[in-house]
């Protein structure tokens, strides 16, 4: 069976002046997003939520109030999507050096396929400062069954209670994330794709 990948968006609000402000963070090389992460191998959905709001937002006093529902998001094409924690060989050959490893929901680039493996591509580039700059590369061989096409997003609404900074930084994914509130009918230029993620929310002022 072909495994999936589901993946969370949070987004967490506060009771603004007139209406809702919706948290988000600036990224150091990514610009500003919002908390999202991967779920983890047999992990429940509304669990990995709550995890992944509170790492991605520093903050220990968050209601989940529900879901909004879910979505296909496959990746795009020459794509995949690492569905388990996998070494990285350097050949096609489970003896081969395993000089890396992959998380789930890591999304790489597909070179080529061979004897059960597919060699693949990881990149992270500076697309804040210098989108031309890629500043780390893996590339190796995974197992095919380590890899997948399919993936679910599901999108999940969470409450700030008490009083909570208009500004902070939660160090976490190995960055510092510089937290802020924004009004929901007024929020800023969020990168894509996850920009379009903003129409989940519109049933909420």
């Amino acid at each position: 069976m072909t495994p999936i990948v589901h993946k969370v968006t949070c987004f967490i609000t506060r009771s603004g002046i007139d209406y809702l402000d919706l948290l988000l963070f600036i990224h150091p090389h990514a610009g500003v997003q919002i908390p999202a992460g991967t779920v983890n191998p047999g992990e429940d959905l509304e669990i990995a939520a709550q995890r992944e709001a509170a790492e991605e937002s520093g903050l220990d006093n968050l209601l989940l109030l529900r879901s909004l529902g879910e979505v296909d998001e496959p990746p795009q094409d020459g794509y995949m999507l690492v569905a388990r924690p996998t070494p990285v060989y350097s050949h096609p050959d489970l003896h081969s050096f395993d000089w890396a490893h992959f998380r789930p929901g890591l999304m790489v680039n597909v070179l080529r396929h061979s004897a059960g493996f597919t060699q693949v591509r990881y990149e992270e580039s500076d697309n804040y400062i210098d989108p031309q700059y890629t500043t780390y590369n893996i590339t190796g061989w995974a197992p095919d069954e380590a890899l997948t096409h399919q993936c679910i997003r599901h999108f999940f609404v969470f409450e700030a209670l008490g009083k909570t900074p208009n500004q902070w930084s939660v160090a976490t994914d190995n960055h510092i994330f510089g937290l802020f509130w924004a009004p929901i009918r007024n929020l800023p230029s969020i990168v894509p794709p996850q920009d379009t993620w903003v129409k989940w929310v519109a049933v909420l002022y």
